[in-house]
């Protein structure tokens, strides 16, 4: 049996979370790790540290860090690649913190107005590993949700919706909060309101949820349920997608099954991805291209 050699770290660096990989030539994980030590909790001076502590644990190895880390928040503010983009230009422009040790992904500008960190990759390395076409429309739900448009296996376009975020303030901090501590899962409200996002206005659909509560319409329990929907399904709707066409998800199981639930009411296809293994794909090609 052939002996397995760890060759690099690869570190997805979020805003509140931090995943690090111990991967070898071939491209598989061999240890995986999460923290809660995305870049808002580490001081301006300590990303040097932090690294060197996942060193201590996973090895003295090379890393490749992608995403909020490359912000002018975080370690380096490392300058934008336009697009369209693919893996080999993002490792042209890797940003070497530590010569030789320790690289940054830069992340992708768009012409029209709109930026990303850290999806890029996923979104590159999912085409680059076959698990999506080299053509095609890519979703990454989340916080702020992005689309991305592959053309040639490179992105070609990106949209970026705060969807995510937009149902946590409303669940925090406006006049629905009171109504929107139910469950949210893929069901009859939930389906009810996607449909309703799809074309409605979007304000006055949201103002409703509490009014529809009020005259007991609808449930207080399903008003979450249905705020998802009526969210997401905007968020479906602004993408202009044609009947029956093919959307390749990238996301965890219980969000990603509300996105192929809001498609399925567009009418639209689904293909769920996992988004810890496009992004091994991704920084794995990266390392690589940028090692070469």
């Amino acid at each position: 049996m052939t002996e397995t050699i760890p060759a690099f770290i690869a570190i997805d660096w979020g805003s509140t979370n931090r995943r690090a990989y111990l991967v070898d030539q071939a491209g598989r994980v061999l240890r995986a790790e999460r923290e809660g030590k995305g870049l808002l909790s580490v001081p301006d001076d300590g990303f040097a540290a932090e690294v060197a502590a996942i060193r201590s644990r996973l090895g003295d190895l090379p890393a490749v860090l992608a995403g909020m880390v490359g912000s002018a928040r975080g370690w380096a503010n490392v300058p934008y690649v336009r697009t369209p983009a693919g893996i080999d230009d993002l490792a042209a422009h890797v940003y070497w913190v530590e010569a030789g040790r320790t690289a940054i992904v830069p992340g992708l500008a768009d012409p029209a107005g709109d930026v990303m960190r850290g999806e890029e990759v996923q979104f590159l390395g999912a085409v680059a590993a076959g698990l999506a076409p080299p053509d095609g429309l890519l979703c990454q739900p989340g916080t702020h949700c992005k689309w991305a448009r592959m053309a040639d296996g490179k992105i070609a376009s990106f949209s970026t919706a705060m969807t995510g975020e937009l149902f946590g303030l409303l669940r925090d901090h406006s006049l629905l909060a009171d109504f929107l501590s139910g469950d949210v899962h893929d069901g009859e409200a939930f389906r009810a309101g996607a449909a309703a996002g799809l074309h409605g206005s979007l304000s006055t659909l949201l103002f409703r949820i509490r009014a529809a509560a009020l005259l007991g319409s609808r449930s207080v329990e399903d008003s979450a349920a249905y705020a998802s929907g009526v969210l997401i399904g905007h968020d479906v709707g602004g993408a202009q997608l044609e009947p029956g066409a093919n959307v390749h998800v990238i996301a965890d199981a219980h969000l990603g099954a509300l996105y192929a639930a809001a498609l399925a009411v567009a009418g639209a296809n689904t293909t769920r991805l996992d988004s810890h293994d496009a992004f091994v794909a991704g920084i794995h090609r990266i390392w690589k291209a940028s090692a070469a």
